[in-house]
Order: structure tokens, then sequence, then C-alpha cells
């Protein structure tokens, strides 16, 4: 992932944006959106580019915004018909068909009870409609995908699970260095984690969340010291 550093203001024009757009199709995440023909930033902070056309704004918001295409940990709440409702920690909660798993048919649907975890994309994401999930990729595959059995589950600021997501940073790698785990982020600031043993289960969540006031420059000097959070 590439960086830019430039802090931008709500209601900004975002030329660089607007520039990349004139030569392919651009993505715009978090924090940026499309006015007639121009882009402008709807919040404040830095402009972040992931390769090859991926732009968002890295805003400490307290709330999660929905966004298409998004990796998401949500909450089943509720069965309702052939849908259930998932609170993903935005302003309203998601809906997921039966049919958005893998080798879903009528007769064969997933068993999901309220307060299970889901592990979903965003399939649909705007003001005039509820956020729309699916737990397949466009094979129809589940892949990492469905849900999050056992483990343990925390949340976290959103700078940290887009941090976490990007993908130069050592974190998870600096882990995977420590002992072998599974684990699932959610750009909506959710982390679901499971290793071997509880113990070593929690030890990841006390080493991931020790990275909650780490910069971007900072974080390669507490990944070399992960071992010594993780025995706390």
């Amino acid at each position: 992932m590439s960086e830019n550093t430039s802090v931008i203001m709500p209601g900004e024009r975002v030329r660089v944006v607007e520039d990349a757009a004139k030569n392919k199709r651009v993505i715009l995440g978090p924090g940026l959106r499309r006015l007639d023909d121009k882009v402008v930033a709807s919040k404040a902070g830095p402009l972040r580019h992931k390769d090859p056309n991926t732009f968002w704004v890295d805003n400490y918001q307290r709330r999660y915004v929905p966004a298409r295409g998004d990796l998401i940990i949500g909450i089943v709440k509720a069965r309702v018909g052939d849908i259930y409702r998932v609170d993903i920690g935005s302003a309203d909660t998601a809906a997921i068909s039966y049919l958005a798993f893998e080798a879903a048919t009528k007769k064969n649907r997933p068993d999901l009870n309220p307060g299970d975890l889901l592990y979903a994309r965003v399939l649909n994401a705007n003001a005039d409609i509820e956020p729309e999930l699916v737990c397949v990729n466009s094979n129809g595959k589940r892949g990492k995908l469905g849900v999050l059995q056992d483990g343990f589950f925390f949340k976290c600021s959103l700078n940290l699970a887009r941090l976490l997501l990007r993908e130069s940073c050592p974190a998870l790698a600096a882990l995977t260095d420590e002992l072998p785990f599974e684990i699932a982020v959610g750009v909506n600031g959710r982390i679901w984690v499971k290793a071997h043993s509880m113990r070593e289960t929690v030890g990841l969540a006390n080493a991931i969340m020790s990275l909650e006031q780490a910069g971007y420059a900072e974080i390669d000097k507490i990944c070399g010291d992960l071992n010594s959070v993780m025995q706390t």
C-alpha cells in the first residue's frame, strides 16, 4: 500500500483522486464522495491510497459507516422470514439472506442463532437502504467468510482495524512468528482470534490491543516486543 500523508478537510476537493480517475476507475472509501464531476472529502484526516485504485480518509471516527466491499464482523440479532438482521456497529442493522451462504438452498439453510458471529462482506450500502451482506465471494465460495465459532471476540478502534488490514502491516506477521492462530478483522472495529488454548488466545488479544495507540511509524518497534506483551 502506498500512503499519502496530506491531511484533507470536509468539503475539500481532492484533485489527486480526480486525476487518478481520468485514467482508470477508482474506488472511493470512507471519507470521500462524488459531487457531480468532483471528488470531495466528507471527513477530516490523512488521505490514504491502496494500490491499484482505492482511496479513503483515515478518520478517527467512532461509528462505522458501511461501504461496499468492506469485510466486517457482525452479530446476528434476529431472523425475519428469509432474512437475518445483523448488528454491524453502524447506525442501522444490516440484512443477510439465507441464500448468501455457500451451497445454501431452501432445504439447506444456514443454522444461525441470535448472538452468532459472522465474517461477511458488505454487498450494498447507501443512505437510502439498509446495508446488505454476503458470506460468499463472486464465485459463490465462502473462503474465509461465514460463521466464526469459538475463539475470542473483542472490539477495537476503526483505525486499528484498518491498520491491521493493511497488506504491509507487520503486526500479524510478527504474531504468526510467536504461535499459530486464526484471525478475522472487521473494518467495523471488531476482531476475532482463536489459538490452541484460551491462554494463548487472550494473549493474542492483549498483543493486538497494545497496538491501539500506535501510529504507522511506531508499529515496527511494538511488534519487536510482542512476545512480552503476550505474557502479560
